[in-house]
Order: structure tokens, then C-alpha cells, then sequence
């Protein structure tokens, strides 16, 4: 049986390269609004908050602009004014519906701040609607509940985002990604061995830095929803503050590095270590030296570092979705979970 998850994780190149076309004229946009601003506030829940991660890591060490993640709640709840003038406000949400993410933008407006919204609902959406820039990616319908398709192209987006406000890139190697997507799709590593290795134990540890902490995060969100593992997604700075004293025979580590990164020595190290404690370090991308670190590996993309989290993601995603028909749960569906989430 292939799954509605299955199918749009294979549908991602497709996505990206449709996303691509479609966003990257609108660099100028982004280009003539930030030029009013001098850091930002992404505003986010679940995967998208993730996305934001991304966001903020690669705006900071390819940008300089100061970046935050914000606490809707302060918008919603506590309903606080606060001084945004020189904010870029960036509010992202797959279905442009969440009411408390189209609220809290609307307030970051208000409040004196120009506004992005990234979103798959396309520009009629209420998010785009109350953006000054918009930004709607072209991942078509998403049927599963786990995102996929929908959450690398707001990374895509978000590289876009980056490009507009002077990141220090080469804006050509984004073209590389569909590509190098596609291949991690036909080409995960040594899946089975991970599935295997997961498949009777009540959690895991999912760990990163920089730009692949995003990665850590999403990988850990997706197998807590479609796997019902006690996933923990944590930098692996974080990690050695005492968490890693979790990490034995039951609950091992699953280790995300972008080969050409500065964190990579790091989580090298991290793996070693985790491996000489006796407990078992799965890897995803790092190339040979984080692969031959660990347990058993599943491969990253070939892009540089500021583009890796596109690529480094689908491996994860591919596990999530392997290992919940393994452990008898549907992944199109998991228990308790509707595909637009609404928080009060």
C-alpha cells in the first residue's frame, strides 16, 4: 500500500521547482521591504514553527539582521501592544487559516511592523490577505496530516526571503535543490536498518545545530504525530546541558548534520560519544565522517549548508512514514490530529 504521505514525500521536487518559479521573481518585493526594517519576528505554530528555525538561523549567519520567533500569545491572550517599528513581521502557516497566526500578524501590523506571510493556501487566504508581501508556495493539495510537501516549500520560501534581504549566497544554487531532493527520495541510506532499530523502543533523541537544528525539530515533530514515539527534538548544545543522560539502550540518538557545516565536528563527536555509552547513534546526512560514526546512516542531500534542511528533512520524513505502517498506524491520519490546527 503506498500512502497519501508516501506519495507527497515523492511529490516534493515537483513542489520545490513549481515554488521556485513562482517566488523568486518576487525577490525585488522582498528587496523594496526590507529596506524599511532591520530585524525580524517570525510568527509560527507546529511544522511552520519549525520552518521558522530555519528561518531565523539562515537570516542571522547569511543576512546579519537580528531575528526572533514569536509568542503569539502575547497577540492573542495577553493582548500586549509592543513597538515593532523596524520589524519585518514573517508569519507563516501552511493553510493561511489559523486564525491565531493571521490575528498576530494582523497585530505585528498594527503595532508598526511591515508583514510577509508564507503559505500554501494560496492569495485569497486570510494570511496572505493581511500581508504586505506574500509569498503562497505551489505545493498543491496536501492530503496527509503530516506536512512534507508543504513544509520544504516554505523553506524554499524562506530561502527566497533570504535573497531579498542580501543573504551572502549564491542564489543559482538554489536550482540545485529539486534535484538533490529527488535523489534522497529514490536514495534514503540504510533505511530499513534505522526502522529496525526504532521499532521497539518508547523514544528517541533527535538532535542538531545551525541550520539542521531546524531539521532535529521537524524530524522529532513528525515521528511524536504519525509514530507516537516520545521524540525530543534539541540542539545538541542543549543536549550535553544533561538531557543526554536519557540517551541508553532504550532510547537512542538520531543525529542530522549538513556536510559542509561548522556543527559538523560537533555532532561527530556527539555520536561517538552516544555510540561508547551503548547506545545505539542513527545519522542523517554529515557525509562519510558522521556516517561512519553512527549505527547505521541515512544519507544528505548534496547542497551547501543554507539549503541542506530542504534535503535533510526527507529522510526523516521517509523513517516517520516507514516506521508507522511497521508499528500499525496509518500516517495519513494519526490518532487525534485534524490537517488545520486551531489554538485559542
Amino acid at each position: 500500500m503506498t500512502t497519501k504521505m508516501r506519495s507527497e514525500i515523492a511529490e516534493q521536487p515537483t513542489a520545490l521547482r513549481a515554488t521556485l518559479d513562482a517566488l523568486l521573481p518576487q525577490v525585488s518585493e522582498i528587496e523594496a521591504l526590507g529596506g524599511q526594517t532591520r530585524q525580524l519576528l517570525f510568527i509560527a505554530r507546529g511544522t511552520s514553527d519549525n520552518a521558522a528555525v530555519y528561518g531565523r538561523y539562515l537570516v542571522e549567519s547569511h543576512a546579519g539582521r537580528l531575528s526572533a520567533l514569536a509568542a503569539p500569545s502575547i497577540a492573542t491572550t495577553y493582548r500586549r501592544r509592543l513597538d515593532l517599528d523596524g520589524v519585518l513581521a514573517v508569519a507563516i502557516s501552511q493553510s493561511g487559516r489559523t486564525e491565531e497566526i493571521v490575528e498576530t500578524l494582523s497585530w505585528a501590523k498594527d503595532c508598526g511592523a511591515k508583514t510577509v506571510g508564507i503559505t500554501n493556501g494560496g492569495a485569497d487566504s486570510p494570511l496572505a490577505q493581511a500581508a504586505d508581501v506574500a509569498l503562497c508556495t505551489v505545493a498543491g493539495e496536501e492530503k496527509a496530516v503530516p506536512a512534507t510537501k508543504t513544509y520544504t516549500t516554505q523553506l524554499a520560501a524562506l530561502a527566497v526571503l533570504a535573497l531579498g534581504l542580501g543573504a551572502d549566497v549564491d542564489a543559482g544554487e538554489l536550482r540545485r535543490v529539486p534535484e538533490a531532493v529527488e535523489k534522497l527520495v529514490a536514495e534514503p541510506g540504510d533505511l530499513d536498518a534505522v526502522v529496525e532499530g526504532l521499532l521497539d523502543k518508547p523514544g528517541v533523541v533527535v538532535s542538531g545545530r545551525g541550520l539542521a537544528f531546524s531539521t532535529a525539530l521537524e524530524t522529532a515533530l513528525k515521528l511524536k504525530e504519525a509514530c507516537y514515539l516520545h521524540a525530543m527534538g534539541l540542539s545538541y548544545a542543549d543536549l550535553l546541558h544533561g538531557p543526554i543522560a536519557v540517551v541508553d539502550a532504550d532510547t537512542p540518538a538520531l543525529l542530522v548534520a549538513a556536510e559542509n557545516s561548522p556543527t559538523l565536528q560537533g555532532t561527530v563527536a556527539l555520536a561517538e560519544r552516544v555510540v561508547a555509552a551503548g547506545a545505539a547513534a542513527y545519522t542523517i546526512g554529515g557525509g562519510t565522517a558522521l556516517a561512519q560514526a553512527g549505527t547505521a546512516a541515512l544519507n544528505g542531500p548534496d547542497l551547501p549548508e543554507w539549503l541542506a534542511p530542504m534535503g535533510l528533512i526527507v529522510p526523516g520524513q521517509l523513517l516517520t512514514e516507514a516506521l508507522a505502517r511497521r508499528l500499525g498506524i496509518d500516517p495519513d491520519a494519526p490518532r487525534g490530529l485534524n490537517k488545520v490546527t486551531q489554538t485559542d
